[in-house]
């Protein structure tokens, strides 16, 4: 295997023959490039060859389901690693276009070990990657991906006989009888389905058309230009978007899907967005008391009500806070035995006996639904309001580059550690810890607190803040918190904010 140059000159013969791989791209649980500005064709081929020399390495079985999303670069893409994979001596079964959990899902149906999805998820146009696991609901974590990005970046891929391709029908169909199986509505729901043009648009609308909701559709039809906005339910422009179709509509609530479908964003009756965490612990409570006792793992990006909330204490609920990063969450709820687990960014990870324990925006949108049957009387907004009153702020984003950000945190925690330490307070409280498991979350005397801790996934920093007490409060946590980003001057702009 050639070694993989970092940079190739574009519009050359070496561009189109020689394997270039940005090394940033290998992140703690994907990986995720600009294409073709960090990655070309043969470096896509190249890192095919590196997942099937990982699994034969690792003893794996070299049979691997792969998919793509809907992205005019993402079928050339898939091809590329599918080349490389075969070289690899492993056995592809493409299963086409399709949203990363119905991916997951197919291991599970085909009965193969291997999963790898090409998809960029929520980011941008421009952006294309791969998720991948050998053993689902697992997928691959910060130690395979260290594994794999060497065997792939050093050129130690192996070639091996052995390789075939077939290309799989009817996964959808069965996809949509394990998230439905024989449940039907009898209460009548109108839900508007937003997709943003991303890939979900071709799947969320029949799955509700199944279960026997009204759809209102927002944006369902595909188009890879993403001409309204990106697909990203925690970015506020999508939320606002689905809130005007509501009201506009009149239909009970809306949910939103990300580009690749494994994340459900959540608007009420009312208009109001609920930030999925909180989604998370209305849904926690509804199965809190059909599962008494269970265990919740919430990522640290997540409200504090998990911990709190008196009617999820009075079931008995375990709450386990853990590292953001849909592989870290699927690990921890698997090794925890979790019944589910519920990150800021809406991944959901709803285990057995609800789902097989991956993330998986539909299988949300059927709980949610399943939900709303089981309590008639209320509305989303009687569920949103039922909860205890904190104040959160959505996931900033401050940019800060994939070269540096880890050691800009690396830092930062550092200096609030150090703060905390000292006595000195914040937003005018004392800090009661600080919990440095994904960075570092500031947590003060009253349970408020703000986060800050380096993206997976992009060049940025990501920061949340929550108050049990006030906006004010929320918005001096946030103050606070920031002008302590501000003293490293690696951190820019920030995507949104309050």
């Amino acid at each position: 295997m050639t070694k993989p140059a970092a940079a190739v000159t574009p519009n050359t013969w070496d561009f189109l023959r020689d394997p270039m791989i940005a090394p940033t791209g290998f992140r703690e649980y994907d990986a995720r490039w600009k294409y073709p500005d960090q990655i070309n064709l043969p470096g896509m081929t190249a890192l095919g060859l590196g997942i099937g020399t990982q699994m034969r390495r690792r003893g794996v079985e070299p049979v691997i389901a792969v998919g793509n999303d809907y992205r005019d670069y993402s079928l050339a893409i898939k091809q590329a690693l599918v080349l490389g994979l075969m070289q690899a001596g492993v056995q592809v079964k493409d299963i086409g276009p399709c949203i990363t959990p119905m991916a997951y899902f197919s291991s599970f149906h085909l009965g193969v070990p291997g999963v790898a999805m090409v998809t960029a998820s929520h980011n941008p146009n421009g952006w294309t990657g791969v998720k991948m696991g050998f053993a689902m609901p697992l997928t691959h974590g910060p130690d395979e991906m260290a594994e794999l990005r060497d065997i792939v970046l050093n050129g130690t891929g192996e070639a091996a006989p052995g390789g075939g391709y077939e290309t799989v029908q009817g996964v959808w169909d069965a996809y949509m009888d394990d998230l439905v199986g024989d449940f039907k509505m009898t209460r009548k729901l109108k839900v508007v389905c937003a997709t943003g043009n991303g890939t979900a648009g071709a799947y969320a609308p029949a799955l509700f058309e199944r279960l026997g909701v009204e759809v209102v559709p927002s944006h369902n039809e595909l188009d890879y230009t993403f001409p309204h906005y990106n697909p990203n339910p925690e970015a506020m422009e999508m939320l606002h978007d689905m809130a005007a179709t509501v009201k506009d509509s009149g239909a009970d609530f809306a949910l939103g899907f990300d580009g690749d479908g494994d994340r459900c964003g959540v608007v009420d009756d009312e208009g109001e967005e609920i930030f999925a965490d909180k989604v998370g612990v209305i849904l926690a409570r509804d199965l809190a008391r059909l599962h008494p006792g269970a265990t919740f793992v919430a990522d640290v990006k997540s409200t504090g009500l998990f911990a709190s909330d008196p009617e999820l204490r009075k079931h008995g609920v375990k709450a386990d806070y853990w590292k953001t990063g849909h592989s870290h969450m699927k690990r921890r709820v698997h090794e925890l035995g979790a019944l589910a687990g519920f990150e800021k960014s809406g991944h959901y990870f709803l285990a057995d006996p609800i789902g097989r324990g991956y993330d998986d925006g539909m299988r949300v949108a059927v709980e949610i639904c399943k939900l709303m049957e089981r309590n008639p009387e209320m509305k989303m907004s009687d569920l949103r309001k039922a909860l205890p009153r904190t104040w959160s702020t959505p996931t900033m984003s401050p940019y800060a580059a994939d070269t540096e950000k880890y050691d800009i945190l690396d830092r930062l925690v550092a200096k609030l550690v150090a703060r905390a330490e000292s006595g000195e307070p914040l937003a005018g409280r004392a800090i009661k810890e600080v919990v440095t498991v994904n960075g570092a979350r500031v947590i003060l005397d009253n349970g408020s607190w703000g986060l800050v801790r380096a993206s997976s996934n992009t060049p940025n920093l990501v920061v949340v803040c929550e108050s049990s007490e006030s906006e004010a409060e929320m918005r001096a946590i946030f103050a606070d918190l920031d002008a302590v980003i501000r003293t490293e001057p690696g951190v820019g702009d920030y995507d949104q904010t309050i």
